[in-house]
């Protein structure tokens, strides 16, 4: 279950921050080689998801797209200063009560 958790934040991690260099290269004016840094960090996102020790694509990345959720609301708050406000936080709530019943549900093979 750590495992399963630590890959999902270092793959939302790689994802959050490969698209942050991106939209500071092209949105913000930063250098050039933001976005060529940013595209080998999302290249990690793109094998980071394949260590997974379940067996589906859909569903990791169903799970995944919560964590991402809740990632991406904590990099606005942390990095870009942009506190989350009552509905993101339920928001997240929501995700990541879906997230649990996605991976760890009792399933029937």
């Amino acid at each position: 279950m750590i495992q399963a958790i630590l890959l999902f934040i270092i793959a939302g991690l790689a994802e959050i921050g490969g698209g942050y260099l991106f939209w500071l290269w092209l949105r913000e004016g930063s250098p050039y080689w933001y976005g060529i840094v940013g595209a080998l960090i999302l290249v990690v996102y793109g094998i980071v998801p394949t260590f997974q020790a379940f067996p589906t694509f859909g569903r990791v990345f169903a799970a995944y797209g919560g964590v991402f959720i809740v990632l991406a609301l904590l990099w606005g708050w942390l990095i870009d200063r942009k506190t989350p406000d009552q509905y993101d936080i339920l928001g997240a709530i929501v995700c990541l009560i879906g997230v649990s019943i996605i991976i760890w549900a009792p399933r029937v093979n």
